[in-house]
């Protein structure tokens, strides 16, 4: 069997933080403030060769498993549905005795920010193509391997650019006028929250304030995770 993933966690302290963007879309408003415990985060998303050992375990590969684009052991593991994502997550905490688990979406806006209030990107400038690998990134056909290149200021890869990552929370358009909402299934048409940008799309890249939402048994090409836990345990 192989061995278990390597984690490479960054403790966040917490605080307060000021969710949302009054000069966004509708669902991004009103902006609103939202105590933050301190916890943990990892550094990239889960790549092919850390979802590998959960597969012995079991579970049924992605859809994209053997597809040469999606496959690289360096590249983030899509083809996941929210489901597959919180399996692994609970899997984990049993092999590691680490309490991981996915994002409340309040955490993964804090911790996209990387230090830094009020910004749409993680990286210096006012535009996505201030990134120091836009123009690479820009003309991919595939997922890339997260490097230090897409570091925030807290040093973790990828915040606003190469895959969606799914979020504990449902997606209510109305969330932030509405406390909780997160937690409170939708009566039709139920899709939990992602949140980060897109290899697939015509603009790889995405406000760090931006919200998509998917149906949670769906599994799509640009849709992976990121591994959280509390900030004990």
């Amino acid at each position: 069997m192989d061995p278990l993933p390597r984690l490479d966690l960054v403790r966040l302290d917490g605080g307060v933080l000021l969710m949302g963007n009054a000069g966004g879309r509708p669902d991004e408003q009103p902006e609103h403030r939202v105590e933050i415990a301190p916890f943990r985060v990892a550094v990239a998303p889960v790549t092919n060769a850390q979802y590998a050992p959960f597969l012995e375990s079991g579970h049924e590969p992605p859809r994209l498993w053997e597809d040469e684009r999606f496959n690289a052991p360096d590249q983030p593991v899509v083809g996941v549905s929210w489901f597959d994502a919180v399996a692994y997550c609970e899997w984990l905490a049993v092999e590691t005795g680490i309490p991981c688990r996915l994002p409340a979406e309040s955490e993964r806006e804090y911790a996209s920010l990387g230090g830094i209030e009020g910004a749409d990107w993680p990286w210096p400038g006012a535009r996505w193509q201030d990134h120091p690998a836009a123009e690479r990134i820009a003309a991919a056909d595939r997922p890339h391997p997260p490097g230090p290149e897409c570091a925030n200021g807290y040093g973790l890869r990828c915040m606003a650019e190469n895959v969606h990552e799914w979020c504990l929370d449902w997606y209510h358009p109305d969330a932030y006028a509405a406390p909780g909402a997160g937690q409170r299934e939708p009566s039709e048409r139920a899709r939990k929250v992602s949140r980060g940008g897109s290899w697939r799309h015509s603009v790889k890249f995405t406000r760090l304030t931006a919200r998509a939402s998917l149906s949670p048994e769906r599994r799509y090409n640009d849709f992976g995770f990121r591994v959280y836990a509390d900030a004990r345990g």
